[in-house]
């Protein structure tokens, strides 16, 4: 058998034994976590639906209600303590003056995300899961 003969045969053979994993290998340390599915640890804090930094959490028997602000805007999000048959939900964000932005319906992990303009205004934001919520004041100033 000649040399030239031997090289073509070992060429698709060494890139399916060393090649192939090192270039997988390359590629999921190149990936983005929120691209791996699972390599977030599936926590509610890993990723924002909203824009902004977190502003409030307000707690209630069965979720929670998360605020979140740029200078802009106001992003309201219920969340449910304990994610999995669909049941009602709401949230509602009202910036002072103007109408409410609202979400309803029957979800099985989140409520919303709600967003308002809301420079230099003041906010009233409420929030529930089965029929269990709260609800704020003008806060936000």
């Amino acid at each position: 058998m000649s040399m030239d003969a031997q090289h073509a045969r070992r060429g698709p053979r060494l890139f399916a034994r060393v090649l192939a994993p090192l270039l997988a290998a390359l590629a999921l340390v190149l990936t983005p976590a929120t691209l791996v599915p699972g390599a977030a640890a599936g926590t509610a804090e890993a990723v924002s639906v909203c824009q902004g930094r977190p502003t409030r959490t307000l707690t209630f028997a069965t979720g929670e209600l998360r605020l979140y602000r740029t200078r802009h805007y106001v992003c309201a999000v219920t969340v449910a303590k304990r994610p999995g048959a669909r049941r009602p939900m709401a949230v509602s964000l009202q910036p002072r003056g103007g109408r409410p932005a609202v979400q309803a319906g029957r979800f099985d992990r989140q409520a919303g995300p709600v967003t308002v303009h809301a420079l230099n205004r003041c906010v009233r934001a409420s929030g529930s899961v089965a029929g269990r919520g709260t609800s704020t004041g003008w806060i936000l100033c």
